[in-house]
């Protein structure tokens, strides 16, 4: 490996790092832009990342690839579709985040990878390897010890996992690049959003403005703290390989999982800490099952290479 290539992985890792922390560390964030309900956070968030990622495309010249994704009847379709569910993704997140289910929502990202494999053979017809059936039934065992501890499904975390995994399926779908296609699902979403806003301010019920000028400043962040987080990831995505990746995408449940308990104090009786640790079981067989068969296909690749 050269100095240039070790340097940009190097970069390429600290971006991943970045992207994952700043997606830990919301639950700190959200709370700020109460007593804002989070019907009205989501809005104002919609509507600020559509102008904040309206601006990273004109200044990155990506006019042509958004008017591309408008012209093109199947990606559109798709990218509408990944409009709804990051939409009932955010709302579900800022709801829990901000009613004391930190916990639980940390628990949807923790399972969201194996929600994923999960979807893609009920969906796409995939085949599991034997390791990964195993770890996609502790995972499920897991989910119906956290239900009797709860006294119901764990409702916020299956939201955010399912939501999640078929947004992630309708992006990949779609294979169009982030900036744009989330660019495109805010404008979808934007309409809705500032229908609730102003519905809110006729009915003057709107905290935007009421709750003095730093609030409402707080409330335009939502667009460059939804932006961010994603260039950063989009710049380690093209620097390091996908098992880095993918590992490094556990840093943000782990984060918020700590602030939950740590921080917002939220119950952990031993039932939970059952359930969470048969999670941390089955994505521990996942993650390692998937590194040993990433090596196996590289070293298959270059053995036949090499004939």
């Amino acid at each position: 490996m050269t100095r240039a290539s070790m340097t940009e992985s190097r970069l390429g890792f600290l971006l991943g790092v970045a992207a994952y922390g700043l997606w830990g560390a919301f639950p700190l964030y959200w709370p700020l832009l109460e007593p804002a309900g989070a019907i009205e956070i989501l809005a104002h968030r919609v509507l600020w990342s559509m102008v904040t990622l309206g601006l990273l495309v004109v200044l990155l010249r990506r006019h042509h690839q958004l008017a591309a994704i408008m012209r093109t009847p199947r990606t559109r379709r798709l990218l509408t579709v990944a409009a709804a569910v990051i939409g009932v993704n955010w709302a579900t997140y800022i709801w829990g985040v901000n009613n004391g289910h930190v916990v639980e929502a940390a628990l949807g990202y923790f399972i969201n990878p194996l929600v994923t494999v999960l979807m893609g053979v009920l969906i796409l017809h995939e085949t599991l390897r034997p390791l990964q059936w195993l770890a996609t039934g502790v995972a499920l065992t897991a989910v119906v010890v956290l239900t009797l501890d709860y006294g119901r499904p764990p409702w916020v975390a299956l939201v955010l996992a399912f939501s999640f995994g078929t947004y992630g399926l309708a992006k990949k779908q779609a294979n169009t690049p982030a900036v744009e296609s989330l660019a495109f699902e805010t404008i979808v979403l934007a309409p809705v959003a500032a229908a609730y806003l102003a519905f809110l301010v006729a009915t003057g019920n709107s905290a935007f403005g009421t709750h003095g000028v730093g609030h409402a400043l707080l409330l335009t962040t939502t667009g460059a703290v939804t932006a961010i987080p994603l260039i950063c990831f989009g710049a380690a995505a093209i620097r390091l390989p996908m098992v880095t990746l993918g590992l490094l995408q556990y840093l943000a449940p782990i984060i918020q999982f700590a602030l939950g308990v740590l921080l917002f104090h939220e119950d952990m009786p031993v039932g939970r800490w059952i359930g969470f640790a048969m999670v941390w079981v089955a994505l521990s067989v996942f993650t390692v099952e998937a590194i040993r068969h990433r090596h196996r296909q590289l070293r298959l690749t270059a053995e036949a290479c090499a004939v």
